[in-house]
């Protein structure tokens, strides 16, 4: 058992938590399946892993690029706070739950193993569960099973001493989420990129499905019956014309935002912080950073093209011999090479100004939890429901639903947090689902028991039925055979 448990250790660590090894474990495995030639197998991986290496550059140096920000907001403000943003959640985690618990966090480790294999089994019997998505986003695999980890241990105390029996219900719930969302957002995916072949397993899969039926029920069609205007359709007039441009649009949206951030956080604290070295230029040092925001975006998107080819050819193996009819699931920022490219700044700056909004809504309330924004939840969940929201229902509902979302993030993740007690440790989640839809599972399991985690997982397992029952003909053909499912879908 030890020896297994070694063999188990060192793959999670090196290859499930690191998201670019495990995108090349299953693009070798598609291509081996496919019976490729060895040499072709060993270049697809190595473009996968590069590409998605590439993307990992983009999306931490957004991230990095934010710091001084974050930082300054919570030092030179005073405000001691809650971070929302998923490595603050982790963190929180692995410093608290055995003070509060009494529990290794090393159990975390084998729930998402656990999860994993429910996650592969429900696709792999999807002619009964309607589930077609395995969620390969490794290190979003491991916030989320922290998370989920201490948040099953508050709500089902009956377990706690029954490590067998906790670690089986944790792994059903977890895996059934990780099934069902990515699952929700085959359909907004495939007919956004007009069938690549991937759907989305990240923080906001709820998110993305209900916000893009939101952004199709509300914005999607003016009362003339014409289409509405999305961001690319807009010409704007002059000078203004400029902003067509995602580079440039991006450039000076970050400048006039975060320049002004960073100027009201004033050179003498960027100095002490070490962001800015003593006599350099301030306003060029102002300009370089805001101007990353584009050029982290440009990597980012390289990324998504570079690898996403290589996956989707591949995965057909995988799809063909052993998980007939799926698709993989990868990270959100993969969306961004798709759609309208100034949908994702204008939907991050819409959800920061709704996350504001709310944090100063805490404070006015004097809220015994508050919340600073982290990055990762601003950026990654609003500009990602932007793209799909432009999308369907054009400018209105690509700046409406951010803003909403970045209220919901706030609000949902000061209350889940404080109830449970993980706002003691500096930290929570943060994302869309894990501010909206974990909060109302951890509640029904808290106040129902057994009966909660029952129903829990019972209204996940529908979820697929549902939309099966919605649109039987083209539900796998959209998987399966996209360009039938248009055909099929242009008859409708």
């Amino acid at each position: 058992m030890d020896i297994l448990m070694k063999i188990w250790s060192y793959f999670a660590v090196n290859v499930l938590q690191q998201p670019a090894f495990m995108i090349g474990l299953i693009v070798m495995i598609g291509y081996i399946l496919l019976k490729k030639p060895w040499y072709d197998v060993l270049a697809g991986v190595i473009k996968a892993i590069v590409g998605y290496l590439i993307l990992s550059v983009g999306s931490g140096g957004l991230v990095n690029n934010f710091r001084p920000v974050l930082v300054g907001l919570k030092d030179r403000f005073n405000m001691d706070a809650m971070v929302i943003d998923p490595y603050f959640g982790q963190n929180a985690v692995t410093a608290g739950v055995e003070e509060v618990f009494g529990k290794a966090f090393g159990n975390a480790m084998i729930l998402l193993l656990i999860a994993f294999i429910v996650n592969i089994l429900l696709v792999r019997f999807s002619r009964y569960t309607k589930l077609r998505a395995l969620f390969t986003t490794g290190h979003v695999q491991v916030q989320q099973a922290s998370t989920a980890y201490w948040l099953i241990l508050f709500a089902c105390p009956f377990l706690i001493n029954n490590n067998i029996s906790l670690l089986v219900v944790m792994a059903l719930i977890l895996g059934a989420y990780w099934a069902v969302g990515s699952n929700l957002t085959i359909k907004p995916c495939q007919e956004l990129t007009d069938g690549a072949g991937f759907c989305l397993a990240h923080q906001q899969m709820f998110g993305i499905a209900f916000n893009t039926w939101l952004a199709e029920k509300l914005f999607g069609k003016k009362k003339d019956g014409k289409e509405v205007k999305k961001i690319d359709d807009i010409e704007l007039p002059g000078f203004m014309s400029i902003f067509n441009e995602n580079m440039v649009c991006t450039s000076i949206l970050m400048v006039i935002f975060f320049g002004s951030i960073l100027c009201i956080l004033g050179r003498d604290y960027l100095v002490e912080q070490g962001f800015l070295k003593e006599g350099a230029s301030m306003f060029f040092y102002v300009i370089q950073t805001c101007l990353n925001f584009s050029v982290y975006l440009a990597i980012l998107q390289l990324g998504v093209r570079t690898f996403v080819t290589e996956l989707t050819a591949s995965f057909q193996g995988i799809a063909d011999k052993l998980l007939p009819g799926s698709l993989p699931g990868v990270d959100c920022a993969v969306i961004y090479g798709f759609g309208s490219q100034n949908a994702v700044p204008l939907g991050f700056l819409a959800g920061f100004a709704g996350q504001l909004l709310a944090i100063i809504a805490l404070i006015a309330l004097k809220s015994p939890v508050l919340v600073i924004c982290g990055f990762v939840p601003v950026f990654f969940d609003n500009a990602t429901i932007a793209v799909f929201a432009n999308e369907k229902g054009g400018i209105k509902a690509a700046l409406i639903l951010p803003f909403i979302s970045g209220i919901c993030q706030v609000f949902g993740s000061a209350i889940i947090a404080g109830w449970v007690g993980m706002a003691a440790y500096g930290g929570y989640l943060g994302m869309w689902d894990w501010a909206v839809v974990w909060p109302v599972m951890t509640a029904l399991m808290k106040f129902l028991s057994y009966a909660g985690v029952a129903i829990v997982v019972i209204v996940l397992l529908a979820i697929p039925q549902i939309q099966y029952m919605k649109d039987k003909k083209g539900y796998f053909l959209i998987t399966e055979d996209y360009e039938a499912y248009k055909a099929l879908k242009e008859k409708k």
